[in-house]
């Protein structure tokens, strides 16, 4: 406040932004939850608990992405173990890939990739600067 006078900061901004996405991703995800179930309370309730949820992953991820440096190349390689599932290895095995081989080949990655994180120190980035 100035002067008897409220005045919004970038603060506020970033706040109705992170909301807004909030309420997107809820409006997003209602038809592929009744899609499961025609229940309103299921419906709202898994609304709920997912935008909750998927903030404080969102913090709690923020905060540890600088010990698993590799992270990016391991996400890049799930979507491409994904985008092959889809195209090509569901058909392969007969119009469905076993779903216990596919989460331990993402798992198997996830771990490889956080292991070599602990493991391996980031390079050191040298950052020119001009005067």
């Amino acid at each position: 406040m100035r002067d008897g006078v409220r005045y919004g900061t970038p603060l506020l901004v970033a706040l109705l932004v992170v909301e807004l996405s909030d309420i997107i991703f809820a409006i997003d995800s209602v038809p592929a939850i009744y899609a499961v179930t025609d229940e309103p309370l299921v419906v709202f309730t898994s609304n709920i608990f997912a935008i909750l949820g998927l903030r404080s992953l969102y913090f709690m991820l923020a905060s540890v992405m600088d010990r698993f440096h590799l992270l990016k190349y391991d996400l890049a390689l799930i979507l491409i173990f994904v985008g092959l599932k889809m195209s090509w290895l569901n058909s392969a095995f007969g119009g469905k890939f076993p779903i216990g081989v596919s989460l331990g080949i993402i798992l198997g990655i996830l771990a490889v990739s956080m292991a070599a994180s602990w493991w391996l120190p980031p390079k050191k980035r040298h950052d020119v600067v001009v005067a």
